[in-house]
């Protein structure tokens, strides 16, 4: 308890040093300077006999001249060397399990070289929560590629640690990327908390996001290079995002390049899921399936951007309508869009007479089951697309839905 009450504080003074741009996440070293900042202001306030806070902002503006470099290191040494007279052997273990504990619990400082500190990947609970949909997805239009069945417990709970905390990490990550993608929408600051991160996390976001999953990974003997490839993908994909999202709400040119890019990158979770199922069963890859699945992939995604092509007009999220409608207008947008959906569905066709029979029928039936239950999932019906009325205004259409 104690430690969230100080974990709460923390977020308190970042977020009020962020509003007033005390704080920036630009350089490199911005973790560590943002938590320098925020336990200078906490320690500041805090009572200290009949000092006010302007007496003690007279105390710091008349003595930090006086100190130096060679004076602090110093005094570093001189406490170092007292530590290490005074700490039993038999506590140091303990404490540096204390320090690894800390660095769980709080997630800060995340690729700085701070003695006995890791940075652990963790998950919250809302973010299980949003990722069980994925997963049941998964499960039902996966799993039969591997020959298991989704109506055995067996099947499921058998992977499910591994491919829930896989999903539901990755979750929390995407779910930053898109509130950082808003703020060039809304210009309002991130919640960090509410995803189960505090506000340092973004700079984890912004160096290597996947890392502490990835190292989680490799200690399971699970991190292929392929599951590395696609943790690149997700990197690169997050950040097509912000950079197409950013360039759109400024009214900025786009490159249909990197929209096709994008939207081919974005169901990266899902291959990640895939090659982590095949490692688990201890089974060779399926290049055919994953090339089918690559293209089902896409086709899904289409699908699922026109659904939400409303919501992310709001949120300013990465949407191919979106993007189409910024590259090539609102009148020749769909069909553009459209042209790509044509294209994507023949290869489809064309590599599902490759697969077998049974598999092919039961993946046909998965999709109808999929369409009919609506909503984010990985059904679509080929050649029964239902494209929304664009939005040639996107910024009146937000001042309207406010």
């Amino acid at each position: 308890m104690e430690e969230l009450k100080r974990l709460e504080k923390f977020q308190t003074v970042v977020s009020s040093i962020t509003c007033h741009g005390l704080l920036s996440s630009s350089s490199s070293d911005s973790a560590s300077s943002s938590r320098f900042l925020c336990n200078l202001v906490l320690f500041l306030v805090q009572p200290c006999g009949e000092l006010d806070l302007d007496s003690k902002l007279g105390l710091l503006s008349e003595f930090l001249p006086k100190i130096s470099g060679p004076f602090l290191e110093e005094i570093s040494r001189s406490l170092e060397l007292d530590d290490e007279a005074t700490t039993p052997l038999n506590t140091i273990s303990e404490c540096q399990n204390s320090c690894v504990k800390r660095s769980v619990m709080d997630n800060v400082d995340p690729y700085m070289s701070q003695k006995h500190q890791e940075v652990v990947a963790m998950v919250g609970l809302d973010a299980m929560k949003r990722a069980n949909s994925t997963l049941e997805d998964f499960s039902r239009s996966y799993f039969m590629f591997h020959r298991l069945d989704i109506n055995e417990p067996q099947s499921i709970f058998r992977y499910l640690p591994v491919l829930s905390f896989t999903e539901s990490y990755i979750y929390q990550m995407d779910a930053l990327n898109e509130k950082i993608v808003s703020e060039s929408a809304c210009g309002s600051q991130v919640i960090y908390s509410s995803h189960g991160w505090n506000a340092e996390s973004r700079v984890l976001f912004e160096t290597n996001p996947l890392k502490p999953l990835g190292d989680l990974l490799e200690r399971e003997a699970l991190l292929t290079n392929r599951v590395q490839q696609e943790f690149n993908s997700g990197e690169e994909y997050w950040a097509l995002e912000r950079k197409l999202c950013h360039a759109l709400s400024n009214k900025n040119k786009i490159c249909l390049e990197d929209v096709m890019r994008a939207i081919h990158l974005k169901s990266f979770d899902y291959r990640v899921l895939n090659l982590l199922l095949y490692k688990l069963r201890g089974e060779e890859v399926n290049e055919l399936h994953m090339d089918f699945l690559s293209i089902s992939e896409f086709l899904v995604e289409v699908a699922d951007d026109l659904f939400d092509y409303e919501d992310d007009v709001l949120e300013n999220n990465f949407n191919v309508l979106r993007m189409f409608v910024g590259i090539f207008g609102s009148s020749n947008a769909p069909t553009e869009l459209a042209k790509r959906i044509s294209e994507a569905e023949e290869k489809y066709e064309e590599i599902m007479k490759s697969l077998d029979p049974h598999l092919s029928s039961n993946y046909q039936r998965r999709c109808e089951e999929a369409t009919k239950e609506g909503g984010k999932i990985s059904g679509h019906s080929l050649g029964t697309w239902n494209i929304p009325a664009v939005i040639s205004d996107e910024e009146a259409y937000r001042s309207a839905q406010r």
